[in-house]
């Protein structure tokens, strides 16, 4: 990881601006630590669920390194424009990926935040004002509240559709570095943004990228609800294996001869695709029991120590009411705290046949292990709390 470290700070300063911070030290904390990493200068805090033993979480790594130009260097005035800290970060990892192992990696992770951006669009609702932007919290409602992946998701997105639209990274990438200069050390807001995007491109680019501009419906994406209006069309080359895969089991769903199937057809797939096969699986109906049953024999996936695939298999079966799945699920959500993980399956699990019970008998038995923020999110996801 000490060596991923050092590549993702040089790619960062490649594309933005010197490290400012001098050092940079990583603290893996106790289990119940409730996110996935957590930002500071000079120190990030991270779960202990990225010590997956094959570097495929090191991605956070990359992330909370961004936040070193993203949120700690250039902040966001207050938790309305918590997508300038979110959103850039995230646009600026996946720009740090795409450097070290080229555009598809970039494009496969976008999916996966693609994924994820629309599940918390789901859990919320497609009109609700926790999928805005920058929503309205002046009516006192608690930025926990609204916490998910639409800030992370939607704004990257946003930043996705700008770069496209005004020309691509020969245009937009001087423009990212740009950014950090002009704002570094202030805290700033969704308009002061905007309207330095504008400003830039006018000056640099002239009124031809003025023009393309004025095409995006910056109204539509800041203040909207629900998913975004437009299509990003990522480039689907490393996810295609995992969607075809996906395909014949669902085919296969109602069919008692599973031969075709075998050990191999995973193999070669990383950990990653995995996630995305996985995630395919999900958005199917639930499935019969007797193809989990196959599916778990031919993969192994109960015994994968990888917390987001573990999560992913978990969601799957836990959907489906498979109650063999049901003590890995207790095991997984009672030995870490991070609320990725937690609170999606204690909802499942609350959700499913004979598993309103068990979810709420774990999380009273387990109360005191989980992080404050968490506990009380996790006990209104399983009515625990009025």
């Amino acid at each position: 990881m000490i060596q991923d470290t050092e590549k993702f700070i040089a790619t960062g300063e490649s594309l933005l601006t010197p490290y400012e911070w001098g050092r940079y030290d990583l603290l893996v904390l106790p289990p119940s630590f409730p996110y996935g990493g957590m930002e500071n200068p000079c120190l990030t805090f991270v779960t202990p669920t990225l010590l997956a033993g094959d570097k495929s979480a090191v991605d956070v790594v990359a992330h909370e390194i961004a936040h070193s130009w993203m949120g700690n260097l250039v902040t966001t005035s207050n938790w309305e424009h918590f997508w300038l800290n979110e959103g850039w970060t995230v646009f600026i990892e996946r720009k740090i990926a795409a450097r070290l192992h080229g555009e598809p990696e970039r494009q496969f992770s976008s999916i996966i935040g693609w994924k994820a951006l629309k599940e918390s669009v789901e859990l919320f609702g497609e009109s609700s004002p926790a999928t805005i932007l920058k929503p309205d919290l002046s009516s006192g409602i608690d930025p926990d509240d609204y916490f998910s992946s639409i800030p992370y998701e939607k704004g990257f997105n946003l930043l996705y559709h700008i770069e496209k639209v005004v020309g691509g990274p020969a245009v937009f990438e001087p423009y990212m570095k740009a950014h950090v200069e002009n704002f570094a050390s202030k805290s700033i807001t969704t308009e002061q943004w905007l309207a330095h995007l504008h400003s830039y491109m006018e000056a640099h680019h002239g009124k031809e990228v003025v023009e393309k501009l004025k095409t995006i419906d910056f109204d539509r994406w800041i203040n909207g609800t629900g998913m975004p209006h437009v299509d990003p069309q990522f480039d689907t080359s490393l996810a295609d294996a995992c969607y075809d895969l996906a395909k014949r089991w669902e085919d296969a769903r109602n069919s008692d001869d599973l031969s075709a199937f075998s050990s191999k057809d995973v193999e070669n797939f990383s950990s990653t695709q995995k996630i995305v096969f996985l995630e395919r699986l999900t958005d199917c109906e639930p499935f019969p029991h007797h193809i989990l049953d196959k599916m778990d024999e031919l993969y192994q996936m109960t015994p994968i120590r990888n917390a987001d695939v573990r999560f992913r298999w978990q969601q799957l079966c836990v959907m489906a009411s498979y109650e063999k799945i049901y003590p890995s699920v207790v095991e997984f959500i009672t030995e870490q705290g991070r609320m990725k993980f937690v609170r999606p399956l204690y909802r499942f699990l609350y959700r499913a046949k004979n598993g309103a019970k068990l979810a709420q008998e774990t999380y009273l038995k387990h109360k005191k292990f989980y992080h404050p923020i968490a506990a009380q999110l996790i006990e209104k996801d399983i009515d625990l709390k009025q």
